[in-house]
């Protein structure tokens, strides 16, 4: 038992950081840079735990923030519980919408990350991804047992049930808070953050996408973000956009001034048509 528990605490842990900094704050929005030995790193780390195809994943996000909570979101609420958790991967392709060729011209020159999506057949890619998860444990079977290899696949099964029911969750106003008053219903919520690395504060995610870092109060803890600026501090990123809020903020209360003193905004300060607004929230609403 404990062989079986010690591998799925380690397990967990490397591949929702995998996820969560691979595919997620790297892969799908770029914010830090790496040499290609790390970013594989996290990437495979995640991909093993039944994430599938890097492009798909990767494509079908970005397309989440172009497209939040409307009709072309790919997994919206709005289409009802079987689609927004699960009924999305069983599509056989990409979405008419939503082109990795165009969303994600940066991936589809990788020729790993080609191989992994097969050509763009989504079942093709979940039938590989599931054969190389499987495979992986083989080599955990035969070095440390059953007990480690089971702690292992137990770790990779359940990581990809929690990243299945995260789109629900994280889009349900009534379980968390909102630091920022996107024209989404993302919101904060401890305990997601809490099994996820820091993914869980969703809501500050959608005000600034580009982020390195998701907790933007000091009580949001964000694991993967720490991790991300241990690695640059150790010099493996040379670069994390970890002043994103800080900037956001500096652009609204800019925009905010010449508005009342009736003048232009310089350009370069507005990033969208539609800015995310920072909206005070509470002590008690934050807990």
């Amino acid at each position: 038992m404990q062989e079986f528990l010690l591998a799925f605490f380690l397990s967990y842990v490397v591949h929702t950081l995998g996820l969560t900094i691979g595919y997620h704050r790297l892969l799908s929005h770029r914010s830090f840079h790496c040499s290609k030995a790390v970013e594989y790193f996290f990437v495979a780390s995640g991909y093993l735990a039944f994430q599938t195809s890097p492009i798909w994943w990767a494509t079908l996000h970005r397309a989440h923030h172009r497209y939040s909570d409307t009709a072309k979101d790919p997994h919206a609420l709005m289409y009802g519980f079987r689609r927004c958790v699960y009924g999305w991967i069983f599509d056989e392709k990409y979405p008419d919408h939503i082109d990795p060729e165009v969303m994600s011209k940066d991936l589809i020159k990788d020729p790993v990350y080609r191989f992994l999506d097969q050509g763009g057949n989504v079942q093709r890619g979940h039938i590989l991804n599931g054969f190389l998860c499987f495979l992986f444990r083989v080599p955990i079977l035969m070095i440390w047992g059953l007990p480690a290899a089971l702690g292992s696949l137990a770790a990779g099964l359940i990581i990809q049930q929690v990243t299945l029911y995260f789109n629900l969750l994280s889009h349900i106003p009534k379980i968390g808070y909102r630091n920022f008053a996107t024209t989404d219903d993302s919101v904060n919520n401890f305990w997601l953050a809490l099994i996820t690395m820091g993914e869980g504060w969703h809501n500050n995610h959608h005000g600034c996408p580009g982020s390195a870092k998701a907790g933007m109060r000091v009580e949001e803890i964000d694991p993967a973000w720490y991790t991300i600026a241990f690695l640059r501090k150790i010099g493996l990123v040379s670069w994390a956009n970890d002043t994103a809020f800080e900037q956001h903020c500096e652009k609204l209360a800019r925009k905010a001034l010449g508005e009342v003193l009736n003048i232009s905004v310089v350009p370069s300060l507005v990033e969208s048509p539609v800015e995310p607004i920072p909206v005070p929230v509470s002590a008690s609403s934050a807990k």
